[in-house]
């Protein structure tokens, strides 16, 4: 059975998504880097579900990047009116459309944060996060529940180096990077 999540379920989960996030930033010791959060992400398990939320958001945001990353369209929505999420403010949606993986919670899913440094590799960035952030080092090595995944997402036409460090537990998950979305998307469009 397919299920669609509305905007109004979106609307109705916000207020619980910004406390576990804000509990988890501080968990991790990483509310008072003043990082900024570059997008919010979502996670739909249909077709259906993200036909609709892209409708609605069209009708608040403007896309300023629909691209194929790990084989499905993710669309990032530039919003006319930012969320606020505690101290931080966020002016771009990502909506992934569904792959064969089915979540266990459709709804936000994660929030990006942009830690500014030169790091082109995974390793370079947990190694230049740890200079500032050195109280990860036991979520590094697996002393903790908080799971840790070390990627390099790229999209299609993307010249830019942006290995992120994702931090989950339970659902609620914290991505950070050196450069923000728009850099990234930006980078897609040079020639």
């Amino acid at each position: 059975m397919t299920t669609t999540i509305s905007q109004q379920v979106l609307t109705d989960t916000w207020a619980e998504f910004c406390d576990g996030i804000n509990q988890f930033l501080q968990d991790l010791g990483l509310s008072n880097l003043g990082l900024e959060c570059d997008h919010v992400a979502l996670r739909v398990n249909s077709h259906n579900s993200a036909d609709l939320l892209r409708f609605h958001f069209e009708q608040h945001a403007s896309i300023i990047s629909n691209n194929i990353i790990n084989g499905r369209p993710i669309l990032i929505f530039e919003l006319e009116k930012a969320l606020i999420l505690g101290e931080l403010t966020i002016d771009c949606v990502e909506l992934p459309y569904p792959s064969n993986k089915c979540y266990p919670v459709e709804g936000w899913e994660h929030i990006e944060l942009v830690f500014p440094c030169d790091a082109t590799s995974c390793e370079e960035l947990q190694t230049q996060l740890l200079k500032q952030a050195p109280q990860l080092e036991r979520v590094f090595n697996g002393e903790t529940e908080i799971k840790v995944k070390l990627s390099s997402p790229k999209g299609e036409h993307e010249r830019l180096a942006n290995p992120t460090i994702a931090f989950k537990r339970d659902n609620i998950c914290i991505k950070i990077h050196p450069h923000g979305i728009k850099a990234v998307i930006s980078s897609e469009q040079a020639d």
